[in-house]
């Protein structure tokens, strides 16, 4: 499922949202921000560790989404989004660090981190540890031989 230029600017919303719950010039707070999305409603929810609801955006692309591989595809538009949005507004809302984006089902399972950041490491998806088993594994048998 490719994004549309509509879905980007719907995600988008969705976190320009949640950094107003969390605005510079206020005091920072400890929490997560997590992402419900459903598929059935094609709703994006934020909730705060509190379990607090921050927004609801409806992306109408992911309306009624069949695809077997959706949340994965939604996880990478959403990862696609906040990447663009990072230096400009998420590194600027008043939340303390360490605190991620956290991607969640319908029925509120977490499925992954989608962002993760501390005061000098930042981890955007599943990528940068991605196959790390295999190549540890590797390591050792190539260190052992």
């Amino acid at each position: 499922m490719e994004p549309t230029p509509q879905t980007i600017q719907q995600i988008e919303r969705a976190i320009r949202r949640i950094a107003e719950n969390f605005p510079p010039e206020s005091d920072a707070v400890l929490t997560d921000i997590h992402l419900q999305v459903k598929p059935s409603s094609g709703e994006i929810l934020a909730y705060d560790d509190n379990d607090e609801e921050l927004t609801r955006v409806v992306v109408e692309q992911w309306i009624e989404a069949k695809d077997d591989d959706f949340y994965e595809e939604a996880a990478a538009q959403l990862c696609q989004c906040i990447e663009q949005l990072r230096e400009t507004i998420i590194d600027r809302m008043s939340v303390m660090h360490p605190f991620s984006f956290v991607l969640l089902d319908e029925d509120k399972e977490t499925l992954r981190d989608l962002y993760l950041v501390d005061d000098d490491t930042v981890i955007l998806s599943r990528g940068l540890l991605e196959g790390l088993d295999e190549e540890l594994d590797q390591f050792l048998r190539d260190l052992l031989a």
